[in-house]
């Protein structure tokens, strides 16, 4: 049987192998209905009740309080990015960010698109985005609809240790960060997220809205994005993704299996911190960000001389550790160690990286 991958990339990640086990052994004959997952309708009631499945884990791992709405919806996160101005505001609205990063840039662009005005309270460019704002160094605008920012900044390494304090709803894109640990969601207006770091494959998003917040689309807003709409089908107005949802209801069952989020915390934090350690006790490799806002998810590091990352990215494809390379617009090395990433597999990269210095050192 050929060797499983320690697969680094930032998404599509990783997935738990006992997971992929699961659904291969169900492929060709699910519940026993002699037909895959994917073949079955998503209006018969097998899978309707393995959405609903999947929505109870969810609600239980996250302790989603009873007056959120769950909403399984495709367009990822990118696709939020446009949705949630549709169901939150109206043409000229003053809405808040704060900008760390790419994904917290193309969550303002979005915004102005929609015509509002993005107010950028807090922007980490001076640090060339490698820190975060200090709690209490920005003020939301009175009369913003909500504030916007991204939790984890998959390119560059950057998590806030902290929540935002706001008086507006807050607005936050969870999707590197989800199931990593456990969040108080009944601190957020809206949360969303992309399926394929820590939930499954690429294809579907979930939000997680508060129920005052919904019932407020623009008329233009298609039905496809309208979280009323979308409720009110329970995520099924029109064919939804139904792999990515029976995957998601599998890695949540795998996740409570393993100890939950609390234990699955206890993990990342423990692969992080060792991987940090070997960064910041070698000479050879350094990593850019602040360390108060160093992310347990995406580990980016540099070579001490760049000319090596092509041989380091072959030498470490040959020995089993896969989609290293960091982002075309922060270059070095990125190594994504989301929840399905062992800790044999950083171990292995820690070793890996170990041997290389000594060898080109």
């Amino acid at each position: 049987m050929p060797v499983r991958a320690y697969n680094f990339a930032a998404g599509p990640a990783m997935l738990p192998t006992a997971v992929l086990e699961q659904a291969k052994t169900e492929l060709t004959d699910w519940q026993g209905s002699g037909m895959s997952v994917m073949e079955v309708s998503h209006r018969g009631k097998p899978f309707v009740a393995c959405a609903a499945h999947a929505e109870a884990q969810l609600r239980s791992l996250l302790g989603v309080p009873d007056n959120y709405r769950v909403l399984f919806l495709q367009g990822g996160a990118s696709g939020q990015f446009a949705a949630i101005p549709m169901n939150l505001t109206e043409p000229g609205d003053v809405v808040a960010f704060l900008h760390t990063g790419q994904w917290s840039a193309k969550a303002v662009k979005a915004a102005q698109r929609q015509h509002l005005t993005a107010e950028v309270i807090a922007d980490e460019a001076a640090s060339n985005y490698t820190t975060v704002p200090a709690p209490g160094s920005f003020m939301v605008p009175s009369g913003a609809r909500y504030l916007h920012y991204t939790p984890n900044e998959t390119i560059g390494g950057v998590e806030f240790p902290y929540v935002p304090e706001a008086d507006v709803p807050l607005v936050a894109d969870f999707s590197s960060t989800i199931l990593s640990r456990p969040i108080d969601v009944a601190r957020y207006g809206l949360i969303y997220a992309g399926a394929q770091k820590n939930m499954g494959p690429a294809g579907l998003a979930v939000v997680i809205v508060r129920d005052d917040l919904v019932g407020h689309a623009r008329p233009t807003t298609p039905d496809i994005w309208d979280y009323k709409a979308m409720a009110d089908a329970d995520s099924m107005l029109n064919t939804p993704p139904t792999f990515a949802i029976y995957l998601l209801g599998l890695i949540l069952d795998w996740i409570a299996a393993t100890g939950g989020l609390t234990a699955m915390a206890e993990r990342n934090e423990a692969k992080a911190a060792a991987l940090y350690a070997a960064i910041d006790g070698s000479d050879f490799y350094a990593n850019p960000v602040t360390p108060n806002a160093r992310s347990w998810m995406n580990v980016p590091f540099t070579l001490a001389d760049p000319a090596l990352d092509g041989d380091f990215l072959k030498a470490a494809e040959a020995a089993g550790l896969t989609n290293l390379k960091g982002h075309r617009s922060v270059g070095g090395m990125r190594a994504s160690i989301y929840n399905a990433m062992p800790r044999e597999g950083v171990d292995a990269l820690i070793a890996f990286m170990a041997e290389f210095e000594r060898t080109h050192g």
